[in-house]
């Protein structure tokens, strides 16, 4: 649909939205009229036809092969005038792809293979010429291949389900499943969140960030009477958006952008790869041509063309990447691309954040405190009434302490409103109700504390974490949040650091007596509590401007600015949408192995490339020697040198984790 409707005249763009099967199609002025004609004409039947790109499915790598090999096979048994005009034909693209590289300026691989094909047929050698053209197509069907299936495997590791919706129904704000949703429904989205649905904005005004539609990478402001797209996020305030386009069978989510991103930030190592392997190219004529000069034998010269480091170096690194990039969707590991794969091997400081990262996604209620005439069950039960509306881990362990005391509540809070990082505000019964840290509820908002009060506090356990409840101006409660840390952790700290890791640091939001607990429990080196998103974010860059590489693993809105800051961000499986967005990697497995995996992943993949680069420049060596003796001829020269390519190919795609799990045993 994309390809069909950019071909239309004044159509500047068109970007199909997965989340709710709408368009999104930006044209120039008078063109509206024809536009919305050529858009009537896309019904089912025309779709279904013959696709303007290529689009299909990759046929199996071993349906390629035999068809390519057997092609081959078949040709030899061909009359002769009838297989050199099946050759010429084949030649024709390496032709064309080799002449379009010269008209560009540009002595690439391309130019290579159009030579190395051209010389064996202008001298009758029409089975090397065939020879290398299969190989090299076959090549090119094998990293096709391999690009697609790693293309899928990211699909499949991005897919998500939005199991919920706030939605507002005659004053009341209700949750609903997602399959209940209905056009004309009013979705409340808060700030962190990914908007679901297409629709106009009744209510409220909030910063969102359309990039994901548009490119702008600013946040725009929304208020009521604008309309806002499905897979944008709002990064500020709070909207009341009335549904006008919502499909609910719909399961890849709007990072689903970023597979077809993804190729384009390679790693740096993969970059110097094919630099290198176009600056061997004219180092290849260069040795045939002096070859030519001292020997004058055109067999020996054109072994030296047939033989040459660049086209294994340029196709096994990307099939490496690729390739490491797929294998970690499958260990629940979903990169952004293969640049990240590099920065991840590179880091030798972790940052983690405590709360949904080092401690369990599910923490409990310990305790509640009431205070000022207030009850263990008001407390708790108001507690309950505001946190429901936000999906954090905390807020949803009050909401199910109160559910399982069986504490109903009512809707009888006014609009609430979230301030990152800090707390709940809203108005109960005329009286202003906030819930949130010591920092938002005693410092910002200078709810008095008596001394009675403040030594009962000082008495809790400092394992736990707090909430506090003031109503009116009073301190109402203090629920004690028991966040017990992971079992994996502390093996997970010291693998990380068999692993390379120098550094291990813990920020944390928390008070410092639960920070100091966690932090000698996990050995963890160094630790910073009751930080805000800014002092994070800041510490990071302070980190980095001291020359370390930083990777930072987090869950929140309020880790969001750090994440984005480190040299790599991971966002954890529960993380909000914010954070998943700007991270560079996102664990789809509710556990913390899966940073080791993705540490050992990456140092795999650098090695692997490292040591394709022995391998091919010493099979080739030692081609080209043989070449230049004589000892083989080009056919078997041009065969042994593609089938080394092919190894290398083949040994790129070969699962790292598997490989570096047996060294292990072997060495045990």
């Amino acid at each position: 649909m994309e390809c069909l409707l950019r071909l239309q005249d004044g159509v500047n763009g068109v970007v199909a939205n997965h989340l709710t099967g709408s368009v999104l199609i930006t044209f120039q002025a008078g063109g509206r009229e024809s536009l919305l004609s050529a858009v009537s004409l896309l019904d089912r039947s025309y779709l279904d036809g013959e696709p303007l790109t290529d689009c299909r499915d990759e046929p199996g790598i071993i349906t390629s092969a035999i068809v390519l090999f057997g092609r081959s096979a078949i040709n030899l048994l061909l009359p002769f005038a009838l297989r050199v005009t099946i050759n010429l034909i084949r030649f024709m693209p390496f032709l064309f792809r080799g002449l379009k590289s010269l008209i560009a300026r540009r002595l690439d691989v391309s130019v290579l293979d159009a030579s190395a094909i051209g010389v064996s047929i202008f001298f009758g050698d029409y089975t090397t010429a065939s020879t290398i053209m299969t190989l090299l197509t076959f090549g090119e069907v094998l990293e096709n291949w391999t690009r697609e299936r790693s293309r899928r495997r990211l699909a499949e590791g991005l897919a998500s389900n939005e199991s919920f919706f706030w939605v507002e129904r005659d004053g009341v704000q209700t949750r609903i499943a997602a399959s209940e949703l209905a056009i004309g429904d009013d979705v409340v989205v808060r700030a962190g969140s990914v908007i679901p649905i297409d629709g106009t904005i009744v209510r409220g005004d909030a910063d969102v960030n359309q990039a994901v539609m548009t490119g702008e990478p600013l946040p725009i402001h929304r208020y009521p009477g604008t309309s806002v797209f499905a897979g944008t996020f709002v990064e500020d305030g709070e909207l009341l958006i009335r549904t006008t386009a919502y499909n609910s069978d719909t399961r890849i989510n709007r990072i689903i952008k970023m597979i077809d991103e993804s190729e384009g930030m390679k790693a740096e190592i993969q970059g110097r790869a094919e630099k290198l392997s176009d600056a061997i190219v004219p180092c290849s004529f260069i040795l045939a041509g002096l070859v030519y000069l001292v020997s004058g034998d055109v067999r020996k010269a054109t072994s030296v063309l047939l033989v040459d480091y660049s086209c294994a170096i340029k196709l096994s690194t990307p099939l490496a990447i690729l390739s490491a990039m797929r294998e970690g969707t499958r260990h629940g590991i979903v990169a952004k691309g293969g640049r990240i794969l590099e920065k991840i091997a590179e880091a030798d400081t972790i940052v983690f954040d405590k709360t949904g990262t080092l401690s369990v996604a599910s923490p409990t209620v310990a305790d509640v405190i009431p205070f000022s005439g207030y009850t263990r069950k008001q407390v708790l039960r108001t507690s309950a009434c505001l946190e429901e509306h936000f999906p954090h881990s905390i807020a949803r362990a009050v909401v199910r302490r109160a559910e399982d005391e069986n504490l109903k509540h009512r809707e009888d809070h006014a609009e609430v409103e979230y301030a990152v990082a800090h707390g709940i505000v809203s108005h109960i019964r005329g009286k202003r109700v906030i819930i949130g840290s010591d920092h938002f509820v005693l410092d910002d908002e200078h709810t008095p504390v008596t001394d009675e009060q403040s030594a009962e506090i000082e008495r809790l356990p400092r394992r736990y974490s707090h909430l506090y409840l003031a109503v009116g101006g009073e301190l109402a409660g203090v629920i004690c949040i028991e966040d017990p840390l992971r079992e994996e952790a502390r093996r997970v700290i010291n693998e990380l650091r068999e692993e390379g890791i120098e550094r291990v640091v813990m920020l944390t939001g928390d008070n410092r007596g639960t920070a100091e607990h966690a932090a000698e429990e996990l050995g963890i080196d160094h630790f910073e509590a009751r930080l805000l998103p800014e002092r994070k974010t800041a510490y990071i860059q302070k980190l980095r401007g001291e020359g370390a590489s930083v990777m930072m693993i987090g869950d929140g809105i309020n880790d969001s600015p750090a994440l984005s800051v480190a040299d790599v961000g991971i966002a954890m499986k529960e993380s909000a949408d914010i954070a998943r967005e700007v991270s560079d990697v996102i664990l789809t497995h509710n556990s913390l192995d899966s940073i080791v995996t993705a540490r050992k992943l990456s140092t795999g993949v650098m090695r692997r490339i490292q040591g394709n680069y022995t391998f091919i420049v010493a099979v080739n060596s030692v081609l080209l020697t043989l070449g230049l003796l004589g000892a083989i001829t080009p056919a078997t020269s041009a065969l042994l040198h593609n089938a080394s390519t092919i190894g290398a190919s083949v040994r790129s795609m070969r699962p790292l984790l598997s490989e570096a799990a047996g060294e292990r045993g072997a060495q045990e």
